[in-house]
């Protein structure tokens, strides 16, 4: 079970990621092809589900990691196409900074960094409700 103060951080969270996912949409969407058994954007309930990104995160209490509790921030593509690493650095770098911007504006009161953890990127720092 999970309490209201919980609910409303999440939901912020995933407003930033429903944010950046939308702007990847428009901005790259039409340059690979869906997967054949991926919705067009804008026909599912959530943006992760349809479109050329699924942009999320994934909560992770953070044992092994030297930064703790934290979100992991994902870029998924749905294209059977190959993506250039170029590209998707291109990509995943406007993400971050959208991601750093977004998440100082919406937590002004809350010290949250974006760092490489390993191989992810990761969301930590204030975490408290």
């Amino acid at each position: 079970m999970r309490g209201p103060q919980l609910v409303k951080w999440e939901d912020k969270i995933v407003a930033i990621f429903k944010e950046i996912d939308r702007f990847l949409e428009d901005k790259y969407g039409d340059m690979f092809p869906l997967h054949p058994s991926r919705a067009k954007e804008g026909v599912t309930a959530h943006p992760k589900y349809d479109g050329l990104f699924a942009v999320d995160g994934v909560f992770t209490a953070g044992y092994g990691s030297k930064y703790g509790a934290g979100y992991i921030f994902r870029i998924n593509y749905a294209t059977l196409s190959k993506v250039p690493e170029d590209l998707k650095d291109k990509i995943e770098q406007e993400a971050i900074e959208m991601l750093k911007k977004a998440l100082k504006e919406t937590f002004p009161d809350k010290d949250l960094k974006v760092s490489i953890d390993k191989e992810v990127y990761k969301i930590h720092g204030d975490l408290s409700l």
